[in-house]
C-alpha cells in the first residue's frame, strides 16, 4: 500500500494525504476515485499533456518514463525535470511514499 500525498500550486488549496493507495492503479486514477481534480483531455491514453503532474518523491515506486510519455511533457505547461503524466505514473508493486505536486488547473480552458 501506498500514501500519496498531493500538493497544489493554486492558491487556496490545502495538501491531501491519500493512505492505503493500493498498487496497479495511476496516479490519474488514484486522485480522481479520491475527488481531486486533474484534467485528462485525451481519456488517459497518453496522447495530451493536460495530465502532467511533479513527481517530487517516489519516483522510484512508478512505472518508468516512456519514450512517448517523454515526448508529451515536452509539450507540458512548464516541464521539469520531476515532470510525469499522470496517467502513466502507474503504482508498482510494493508499498511507500509518493509526494506529488498538481499544476494549477485553472490555466487550462474549461476552468
Amino acid at each position: 500500500m501506498y500514501a500519496i500525498k498531493i500538493n497544489f500550486e493554486q492558491k487556496g488549496l490545502d495538501p491531501v494525504t491519500l493512505k492505503e493507495v493500493k498498487a496497479g492503479d495511476s496516479l490519474l486514477e488514484v486522485l480522481l476515485d479520491n475527488g481531486v481534480e486533474l484534467h485528462h483531455n485525451c481519456g488517459a491514453v497518453c496522447a495530451c499533456s493536460t495530465c502532467h503532474l511533479y513527481v517530487k518523491k517516489g519516483m522510484e515506486f512508478l512505472a518508468e518514463l516512456s519514450e512517448k510519455e517523454e515526448d508529451f511533457i515536452d509539450r507540458a505547461v512548464s516541464p521539469r525535470i520531476e515532470s510525469r503524466l499522470g496517467c502513466q505514473c502507474i503504482l508498482q508493486e510494493g508499498s511507500g511514499e509518493v509526494e506529488v505536486t498538481l499544476p494549477d488547473q485553472t490555466q487550462f480552458l474549461g476552468e
